[in-house]
């Protein structure tokens, strides 16, 4: 399949259905705590009213790490279901996504057996192919009808594992698997390895430093984006953000940016 003109100056395209432009997703808290500013929310209560203020801004989905009242992240259903409860009374009608990371369980079986007992099921859930049990724990996910992100982790340290064993898990469902490649940088590089990939959606993210140039990098490339507290804290200028929704409009009008640029060649 031939790349769209817009993409065809990139060094990786990826090609549709992989490249459609996708809204912005928003993590809310993502692995951070109080400690690091007041725009991390916490309880379901500054979750939900910070989800809705980055929906206003333009989230498409919000992605949210469930925590107990004391701040530990969790896959409990008795912390899960409320969390997700908490938002869609507040009205918050995107997609609701939840991490079903090492952070809140570090045994894949325990794993497992949280994701079995939910009552109050997401609409999808960020599983990360270089951790253990991934692509067993993303089945589990997929049989309960919630769709997944597989998070592979590329460049710096990840090595070419995380790559490798999402490639080898054999689930290929566009419309309910979705590739989140989390980048080191924004190179080029990395972005040309995704060619050739099975055709799922691709989202790419990085964090911190890199949080910024790899949006712009996915913004230029056409594919799903994401931004919020839980990937980075300051704005592209480098000024703290006062909060989720702060990050999300910067985020979009980057997304304009590159639309504009794009349309203009």
């Amino acid at each position: 399949m031939r790349p769209s003109s817009r993409l065809a100056s990139m060094p990786a395209a990826v090609a549709s259905p992989a490249a459609a432009p996708a809204a912005v997703a928003v993590s809310l808290n993502g692995s951070r705590d109080a400690g690091d500013g007041p725009a991390v929310p916490m309880s379901p209560g500054a979750l939900a009213e910070s989800a809705l203020a980055a929906v206003a801004a333009g989230a498409g989905e919000v992605l949210v790490h469930p925590r107990t009242p004391c701040g530990r992240e969790s896959l409990s259903p008795r912390v899960v279901g409320p969390v997700l409860e908490v938002l869609r009374r507040t009205g918050v009608g995107v997609a609701l996504s939840v991490s079903v990371g090492i952070a809140a369980e570090p045994d894949p079986a325990g794993r497992l057996e949280r994701v079995a007992s939910w009552t109050v099921l997401p609409d999808r859930a960020v599983v990360d192919f270089g951790q253990p049990g991934a692509g067993e724990l993303a089945r589990a996910l997929l049989a309960r009808g919630v769709a997944v992100d597989a998070v592979v982790p590329m460049g710096g340290a990840a090595g070419p594992e995380p790559l490798a064993r999402f490639l080898a898990w054999p689930v290929r469902e566009p419309g309910r698997v979705r590739l989140s490649a989390e980048l080191a940088a924004a190179d080029p590089a990395l972005v040309a390895g995704l060619r050739g990939l099975p055709p799922v959606p691709v989202l790419l993210y990085g964090r911190d430093a890199a949080a910024w140039p790899v949006l712009r990098l996915a913004a230029r490339c056409g594919t799903g984006v994401r931004t919020g507290v839980g990937d980075v804290t300051q704005l592209p200028g480098g000024r703290p953000a006062r909060s989720n929704a702060e990050l999300v409009a910067a985020a979009r009008d980057m997304v304009a940016e590159a639309a504009a640029t794009a349309a203009s060649r």
